[in-house]
């Protein structure tokens, strides 16, 4: 599902499994999760071995893939990435530097956000235009958990060439309507059916020089799983981004 919203330049491998044949650590990676729970170790495990066949998407050989602040994964020299895990979905999603500066993906079950979540991580003007929360099992979507997850993969793009926080209240989200064959209305309209997907926009209220003042990425809800991801080309200033 993740492949649908990135470039063509970006590797990309998923799996909705628990465990998988290939999820051999390197031992640097087993010294990082040494002390887990079980669920902990499998999410970090799969993940890995998703970003691996990413690797080989690419045509690099497999590397441990060790992590920095805040668990920012850490990629070879040259390669861009992002990893994502929750229940029922792993993935990763990797790029030459060359190609793409910067990218951020998310996965999150697709259920209602927590009413205390919502405010923290919602401002004002997005409230109003994603609406009120939909109720569970109606067949709509959860745009609140959409909003959540765009964050989360605007945040990973943002923050490994910057080097600084950004916070939840820091990028304002506007959604497009519901795109491709799928379409049935939007964040606006009525009776959006799923699998959807569409674009979104991130309007940054932190800016830095590094990156344009505008993020844009792809979200798309299928199977019980959303999966939102936002990139920044290499050369976006020349290509006029803002």
């Amino acid at each position: 599902m993740i492949e649908r919203l990135l470039p063509a330049e970006v590797s990309c491998a998923a799996t909705r499994a628990e465990s998988v044949p290939d999820g051999i650590l390197f031992p640097e990676e087993e010294a990082l999760i040494a002390q887990s729970v079980a669920k902990r170790r499998n999410d970090f495990t799969t993940a890995r071995a998703c970003a691996r066949r990413a690797m080989a998407g690419l045509g690099l050989p497999p590397v441990a893939v060790l992590h920095g602040h805040r668990g920012r994964p850490l990629w070879p020299e040259g390669i861009v990435g992002s990893l994502t895990h929750c229940n029922g979905y792993r993935a990763a999603a990797l790029a030459r530097a060359t190609d793409v500066l910067s990218l951020g993906i998310d996965a999150e079950p697709h259920a209602p956000l927590p009413v205390d979540l919502r405010e923290l991580i919602t401002l004002p003007a997005e409230r109003e235009r994603i609406g009120p929360p939909a109720p569970e099992g109606a067949g709509e979507i959860h745009w609140d958990r959409v909003l959540f997850s765009a964050k989360e993969s605007v945040f990973k793009t943002w923050y490994p060439v910057t080097g600084r926080e950004l916070d939840f209240l820091e990028a304002d989200l506007t959604f497009d309507r519901a795109s491709g064959p799928d379409r049935a209305g939007g964040v606006d309209g009525p009776q959006v059916r799923i699998p959807a997907e569409g674009g979104f926009t991130a309007r940054l209220l932190l800016t830095d020089p590094a990156l344009p003042t505008t993020l844009h990425g792809r979200w798309r809800v299928e199977d019980g799983i959303i999966a939102t991801a936002a990139s920044v080309r290499s050369g976006w200033r020349e290509n006029g981004e803002s």
